[in-house]
């Protein structure tokens, strides 16, 4: 029973892993694109700004839709979506046309979360440790983004990037299988239930603004920290994409301990922690000199990951009315922000230096961490019914 149960989360996990390996690939192509098209800081981050901005846009409006209607058929859709455009990215002979390639893909992946963290929560019933199982999907897919995007473009160059559609052809299959499996695949247009509860919009914007913080430090190291550590221990291509890899990689490990860790000692109380960690993390990753460097981008990968699914279950505790808008904003909307501040770093970076433009960065989580004094543990809504027996009366099971 309990293994039926879980095929659904295992499903989307691994779906979401095939999503999210577009949001990491984009970070990873930046130092091809100065490589091959000697593109400077600022104009390389404009990539990253290109496939956070829409998605930024639009993903209210994602999160708003599947709050009224199921919309199951968005998860295969909006997968290859996001990867049809990354690898068009790649292939695109102007600037311009390489932006609004990226941009479509971001509208892909603003598409997917909310819809996925609605089927995740439901098929969690509740679990924080079910969820974390979820978002780990994401974070192994932004962790194989370096190796993914080095073993495709690094061989090939830029002209390779068309094979790296291929996993987003696995992820829509994945996508449909989770659907059908949970029994979700109802009509197009089929409206959600209404669950009881009160939204605590002050409770949630303030977390919001914490995990907004959170974000502008992940996209920023995201995109620099392959270049910064190549500057800072050297080896080339090869030392800045193990640099990247340990930051995704550790962020596996951080989101599967943080559902434990919040099941044992409650989420706020984790979360808190994780910021003061991120804090010191960080300030070592910029000062710190020679190949400690790496221990120190474990250290904020930890730091930066151990709450993110305690961000997106707070925020649907916080918003129980609103699950989709709830989750498209803790999973999707804040994520793409952080990209809106990565080209600000990088025309600072082409002014002064790398080290000078991540140097601000250190103080980010400590904003954060301010933010979250004083909220208070939600109550979570009433567990939904058991996914292997659906009734007519399920609200919107995926």
């Amino acid at each position: 029973m309990t293994r039926t149960r879980n095929r659904p989360i295992a499903l989307l996990s691994f779906g979401h892993a095939c999503v999210d390996v577009y949001q990491g690939t984009v970070a990873a192509l930046v130092p091809y694109f100065v490589a091959e098209r000697a593109y400077s800081y600022a104009a390389a981050s404009g990539v990253v700004l290109a496939a956070s901005l829409l998605s930024s846009l639009v993903q209210p409006l994602f999160g708003a839709l599947t709050d009224r209607w199921a919309l199951p058929w968005l998860l295969p859709l909006s997968t290859l979506a996001a990867g049809a455009g990354v690898a068009l990215g790649g292939l695109a002979g102007s600037y311009a046309l390489t932006l609004a390639a990226v941009a479509a893909g971001g509208v892909g992946v603003a598409a997917y979360h909310p819809e996925a963290a609605r089927a995740a929560r439901e098929a969690a019933r509740g679990s924080h440790t079910a969820m974390g199982w979820f978002s780990l999907g994401g974070n192994v897919g932004f962790a194989l983004a370096p190796p993914l995007v080095w073993a495709v473009v690094g061989g090939g160059g830029l002209g390779a990037s068309g094979l790296l559609v291929l996993p987003a052809v696995v992820g829509a299959v994945l996508c449909g299988v989770a659907v059908r499996r949970a029994g979700a695949v109802r009509g197009s247009g089929g409206r959600t239930a209404v669950v009881a509860g009160r939204d605590d919009w002050a409770s949630f914007l303030r977390l919001t603004g914490a995990v907004v913080c959170r974000s502008v430090v992940f996209v920023c190291l995201s995109t620099f920290v392959s270049l910064y550590v190549r500057e800072r221990v050297g080896g080339g291509s090869a030392a800045g994409t193990v640099a990247l890899f340990v930051l995704y990689l550790g962020g596996a490990v951080g989101t599967v301990a943080g559902g434990r860790l919040a099941d044992r000692h409650g989420r706020l109380k984790v979360v808190r922690r994780s910021y003061v960690l991120t804090v010191l993390a960080v300030a070592g990753v910029v000062l710190v000199p020679g190949p400690a460097v790496y221990l120190f981008v474990a250290l904020t990968s930890a730091g930066l990951y151990v709450p993110f699914s305690l961000h997106i279950t707070l925020g649907q505790d916080y918003l129980p009315r609103r699950v989709g808008t709830a989750g498209g904003v803790t999973l999707g909307l804040t994520v793409s922000i952080g990209g809106l501040a990565a080209p600000v770093l990088g025309v600072l970076a082409d002014a002064a230096s790398l080290r000078a433009a991540l140097l601000p960065l250190v103080a980010l989580p400590a904003a954060g961490r301010l933010l979250l004094c004083g909220l208070r543990e939600p109550s979570p809504p009433a567990t939904p019914p058991a996914m292997d027996a659906p009734t007519t009366s399920e609200a919107d099971v995926r």
